[in-house]
């Protein structure tokens, strides 16, 4: 038998990561994108959409299968990038956490719930740094298409049918789609942000994503372990073996607690980045605010209900997300 070694560990989580993070984001993109349109929506003027459901229906009608796609290179990397990032330091928290804390414990003991849940926050604001710029990128792409829809409207002849029309909803879809290959790409916003801000430019809204990853990761991490550690006292109260580990079902359930412990826990930190992350594309009026700045706005403007759109959804596409991250997480643990 090959011995293990620290090297070939991590890497094993970087791989496993990577691949569960991508499976998921594939499954996820289409509800993130809903998602982050939602949050963007400025205060103050009449909403682009009046929930989930006319988001995804105007997107669709507007853009068809490729608007709910809009900038999936960037999120896939970052997908990759964060899952890495988080099962890696988070194997390394715990590995630094039982060395100084529970010596007595070994490599195949569990560590207690309260341990697991600092070791989860310290790998969320860990992977907080690498993940701003992609997510940057990545929401910027997304609302581009809303710029475009407005511009496109203002140009309209005012004695042309209404936007409502039909004619005039498929003269305007065809101009998106046409006019959508002319937005930039990843890279043209990459040399743009740092055109405008330099270096400290790819990490605008870095307190939010710190924030959210922060007490976000603890709670993922926390609840699937809970959730698995059920699963395995059940198995053990029943006369089996804990060390044969979970189910697959077992496996998904327990993610997908952890996909809505993660966007229930600190959602409005999350509305927030988003905001700071599209303001420029969706309104390139006034300075830029910091992250106090925008969430004092958002709640003057809309109350607790703003800061809390899109999550219904967002929640409901969580769970099988994470379901699917941690189930192919754990196979590829148990098989390679």
């Amino acid at each position: 038998m090959v011995e293990s070694s620290p090297f070939l560990d991590s890497a094993k989580e970087i791989s496993f990561g990577s691949v569960s993070g991508i499976a998921g984001k594939l499954f996820e993109y289409p509800f993130d994108t809903v998602k982050v349109r939602l949050q963007s929506q400025p205060d103050g003027l009449p909403l682009h959409f009046s929930g989930p459901f006319d988001c995804f229906r105007q997107t669709w009608q507007n853009e068809g299968i490729s608007g709910f796609y809009r900038g999936l290179a960037s999120p896939l990397v970052g997908a990759a990038a964060e899952n890495a990032s988080l099962f890696v330091s988070y194997e390394a928290s715990k590995n630094g956490i039982r060395s100084l804390m529970y010596p007595a414990y070994s490599q195949s003991d569990r560590l207690p719930i309260q341990a697991l849940l600092v070791c989860g926050a310290a790998s969320g604001a860990f992977t907080s740094f690498i993940l701003t710029p992609i997510e940057l990128i990545k929401c910027k792409m997304q609302v581009q298409s809303l710029s475009l829809y407005d511009s496109l409207l203002a140009r309209s002849s005012p004695t042309a049918p209404t936007i409502h029309s039909s004619q005039a909803s498929t003269i305007l879809k065809r101009n998106i789609a046409t006019s959508a290959h002319q937005l930039p790409g990843a890279f043209d916003l990459v040399l743009q942000v740092y055109r405008e801000s330099g270096i400290a430019g790819f990490w605008r809204g870095q307190l939010g994503t710190l924030f959210r990853e922060t007490g976000g990761s603890a709670a993922w991490f926390g609840a699937y372990e809970f959730a698995s550690s059920l699963f395995r006292s059940r198995k053990v109260n029943a006369g089996g073996n804990a060390e044969q580990g979970i189910s697959q079902i077992e496996a998904m359930l327990s993610g997908a607690c952890a996909g809505i412990a993660y966007n229930i826990s600190l959602f409005p930190a999350d509305s927030v980045k988003s905001r700071m992350q599209t303001e420029s594309i969706i309104s390139s009026s006034g300075p830029q605010l910091g992250f106090w700045s925008v969430a004092k706005s958002m709640y003057q403007n809309g109350g607790i209900k703003v800061l809390y759109r899109g999550c219904g959804m967002t929640v409901a596409r969580a769970a099988p997300s994470s379901a699917i991250i941690f189930l192919v997480y754990e196979n590829l643990k148990v098989r390679l």
